[in-house]
């Protein structure tokens, strides 16, 4: 997962450090040593996050954070704090600032990879509910969300998972400030139980359960449809540092050490309610918005006319994130004679699996949009040639491998797709528009269809 960090810091050394271990896992790094240029650096970078030194003259850190939070076109941008500082008092001052964390110097490598891994997938994620949304206020049916700080913190629903009862009526006393709903379980099953009756706003994990692997129950609480956007909070000792970049990794979004303390505790839940709720209020207004002349009543996917502006865009920002761009066109094999040996009601169930299947099969910031008939495509923001490859073939195998059921005789049909492929990179960018990126799928769908169907052909690849 490529992405931009901003790094600040007045001290050339340590920005140069920085910039060295991140360089080292491949991200592109931007650099500032002050404050003003940090700001000017954020609105002219669009980083994915910002790793922010507090001590420096003129504009400190904290200001910086204020400043980036409250602008609505940058407040949703990560900021981490990297500080010398110990108190709990500028830990919370920062957090109340808005800031998503605190690493302390000297940067432990595995806690900073371990967090802007964390962040960009949650920057993703934001960035791409954020186009979506701003595609349907360009074709006139959407209404623009506020800032991610001016989202309410108060009266949200909280799941506990910790068998110490001391720590757990702790969180209890803290969250009470903010009105909140706190339910507290002692173990996985009961959490499961109330996951299953209840919208959550946040989960506190517990790493140290007696009866419990906490980092497994993370993955669980990841992979379940009902939690996959809750945000988690772990509760561990210093000793679990690594479990905890684990957790990370996994997708949980923050953690507090033992002893808990109050203050920062709500402050760091504050930032991931009120993140929640801008993503809530994101996809809300996308959703509502939507009127059925943007999306296929077949199939509920994306139609062509939301596809093109959404892909114009899309080229745009790719041109200003010199990232690259995975695109795929494919089609259903032989869906003619579906129609005309079982019907056209047969023909709309396959089309309705079909694109179930591709829309399931995509990440969850990638767009499925069918153009018309049988035709469907997907836009692969951010991603190389070896992924697109493989979302390619996956794709594929997962509409050949298993039969569609359907109302067919039989009571299922195995059908089986081509798909042509692009990926633009480097100076491509600058030259290529919708119309011209349609045409190179299409010619290597054309040369997918021509040789034996259910394959796949990318420009510049041929067949895989």
């Amino acid at each position: 997962m490529t992405a931009r960090v901003l790094v600040v810091d007045d001290i050339l050394p340590n920005v140069k450090l920085l910039e060295a271990k991140l360089r080292a896992e491949y991200y592109e790094v931007v650099t500032a040593l002050n404050g003003p240029e940090a700001l000017k650096k954020v609105a002219e970078c669009n980083p994915d996050v910002v790793l922010l030194d507090v001590m420096m003259p003129g504009m400190d850190g904290f200001e910086v954070c204020r400043q980036i939070k409250a602008n609505p076109l940058t407040s949703h941008i990560p900021v981490v704090m990297v500080t010398a500082l110990t108190d709990v008092e500028d830990r919370v001052r920062g957090l109340e600032n808005g800031a998503d964390d605190f690493l302390s110097k000297p940067v432990n490598d595995v806690a900073l990879m371990a967090r802007v891994r964390s962040l960009v997938r949650l920057k993703m994620t934001i960035d791409e509910w954020r186009a979506r949304e701003s595609t349907a206020s360009q074709l006139g049916v959407g209404d623009s969300a506020a800032s991610v700080m001016l989202q309410p913190v108060e009266s949200a629903n909280v799941l506990v998972l910790e068998d110490m009862a001391f720590d757990a009526n702790k969180i209890v006393d803290a969250m009470a400030r903010d009105q909140d709903h706190v339910t507290v379980v002692t173990s996985g099953m009961d959490a499961l139980k109330e996951i299953s009756a209840n919208e959550f706003d946040l989960i506190f994990l517990s790493l140290n359960l007696k009866n419990e692997d906490g980092v497994r129950f993370c993955a669980h609480l990841r992979s379940n449809e009902r939690t996959r956007s809750t945000p988690i909070v772990m509760l561990g000792n210093d000793t679990d540092l690594d479990r905890i970049a684990h957790c990370l990794e996994i997708g949980a979004h923050d953690y507090l050490l033992r002893p808990l303390d109050r203050n920062e505790m709500l402050a760091r839940c504050r930032t991931q309610i009120r993140r929640k709720r801008f993503q809530d209020k994101l996809r809300a207004n996308y959703e509502i918005s939507l009127s059925m002349a943007l999306t296929d009543a077949l199939t509920g996917l994306y139609n062509r006319r939301y596809f093109e502006v959404h892909m114009q865009k899309t080229l745009q920002s790719t041109r200003e994130n010199r990232k690259p761009l995975g695109f795929l066109y494919m089609d259903i094999d032989h869906f003619k004679a579906i129609n005309d040996t079982h019907g056209h009601q047969v023909g709309d169930e396959i089309l309705r699996g079909f694109a179930d299947r591709i829309k399931d099969g995509v990440r969850s910031f990638d767009l499925v949009a069918r153009l018309g008939g049988e035709e469907f495509v997907a836009i692969l923001p951010d991603t190389t040639e070896e992924v697109a490859y493989a979302v390619a073939e996956r794709l594929r195998k997962l509409i050949a491998d298993t039969p569609f059921p359907c109302s067919a005789s039989e009571g299922h049909l195995s059908i089986t797709s081509s798909f042509g492929g692009v990926v633009i990179n480097g100076d491509e960018i600058d030259t290529v528009d919708v119309t011209s990126l349609i045409q190179k799928a299409d010619a290597q769908l054309y040369e997918a269809k021509h040789n034996g169907r259910n394959c796949v052909y990318f420009d510049g690849k041929g067949r895989l």
